[in-house]
């Protein structure tokens, strides 16, 4: 029972928190792993990302937050079925790039998205399997503070391999660091994580929540052992900029890492489907309620850009931060969201239309704090 309330701690400190108070791009791997074509490319964004391992991450990935959990989407174990019809379009459409944590899922259901994504892959390739062996999964261990041997983070991999139904995972990352509240697991780790890859459970590494100081040396640590490392996550979006600010994103390219932005709608609040009239129930409600009371003439600039062009907001905002370097990921528990969201990598917005998105954003009165874990 301890340890149940220490891992539901840990994982609502780690979501996205908001305050109480007050050009196209190729992103290419350089120091890590030779870099190579992407096969991935939209026909307008001209959009191709390759990774550490010679992995194809594509433009756009999909995230598996919701899948499991109960407190913040309201998950359902009865929803398996259309959750699997999202996963076949997403990969049919081009999404390689799926994302997911040994922690998604809510109390007995921890794991159900590693569960889910193994079952709907091998499900996948009886039909398809060239398109399910271009899938790449990237696993996040959560650093909770009873792991603090190495060989503690290769049982949390192995733990998840048998989840999913693998002998190896495309990427293991960490979920975040422990610099700021735990320091003394930052080292184990990172060592775990490049045991991971020597013991062969993985074919890159990952990182996520790790700011631009942490993250040169956690890259500095891997080099020396050898371990590729693919990426790194970071809440990013228009009402969370902090990645641009403090130079993380310009860091991944000059050493050769991806950026990946999660929670690029900010928890839906820049989906265009909520207004202060219109909210979700439960907590996630009272977010983007706190957060749209100060952000109306950035949203109405999003529904004006999305108007003009024929678009929905959403793939407006997911838009936006593909033209700033990096690659989203955004969940989807329907065929009809992954469509809308692959419609954001059918255009490019103007250098003009990202201006006055950045000048919408930077008026907004209460913007997104960068996650509690996330490091200088």
């Amino acid at each position: 029972a301890v340890r149940n309330s220490m891992r539901a701690a840990a994982l609502l400190v780690a979501l996205v928190v908001f305050p109480r108070t007050g050009d196209s791009h190729t992103t290419r791997l350089g120091t890590h792993a030779p870099a190579a074509r992407a096969r991935f490319s939209t026909t307008r964004s001209r959009s191709t990302c390759m990774a550490a391992g010679g992995l194809s991450l594509g433009p756009l990935g999909m995230g598996t937050w919701a899948w499991g959990n109960k407190l913040l989407w309201g998950y359902d174990p009865d929803q398996d079925a259309e959750l699997q019809l999202a996963f076949d379009e997403a990969v049919k459409g081009g999404v390689r790039f799926f994302d997911t944590g040994d922690s998604y899922g809510t109390g007995a259901l921890e794991g159900r998205a590693e569960s889910l994504l193994g079952d709907f892959r091998r499900d996948l390739g009886r039909s398809r399997p060239r398109l399910a062996s271009q899938c790449v999964f990237g696993t996040k261990l959560a650093v909770y503070p009873w792991r603090l041997t190495s060989g503690s983070f290769v049982d949390a991999c192995r733990a998840s391999l048998d989840r999913m139904g693998l002998d190896q995972v495309e990427i293991a990352q960490a979920h975040w660091s422990a610099q700021r509240f735990q320091p003394w697991q930052e080292r184990p780790l990172w060592e775990g994580l490049a045991d991971c890859y020597d013991l062969g459970l993985c074919r890159a590494v990952g990182l996520s929540n790790f700011g631009p100081q942490q993250l040169d040396k956690c890259l500095d640590y891997m080099d020396s052992r050898g371990v590729p490392v693919a990426l790194d996550q970071v809440q990013f979006s228009l009402l969370s900029t902090a990645p641009l600010q403090s130079g993380l994103i310009d860091l991944c390219r000059e050493r050769g890492i991806t950026p990946i932005a999660y929670s690029p709608l900010a928890l839906g609040a820049l989906s265009g489907k909520y207004s202060l009239d219109k909210l979700p129930k439960g907590p996630r409600g009272l977010v983007i309620g706190q957060v749209l009371k100060g952000a109306r003439e950035l949203t109405g600039t999003i529904e004006d850009i999305a108007r003009a062009r024929r678009r929905t907001p959403a793939q407006v905002a997911i838009n936006w931060a593909m033209r700033k370097g990096t690659v989203p990921i955004v969940g989807a528990r329907s065929v009809a969201q992954v469509r809308d969201n692959l419609g954001a990598c059918s255009f490019k917005l103007s250098t003009a239309e990202v201006a006055e998105l950045d000048a919408a954003g930077r008026k907004v009165r209460q913007p997104a704090t960068q996650n509690i874990f996330m490091t200088s």
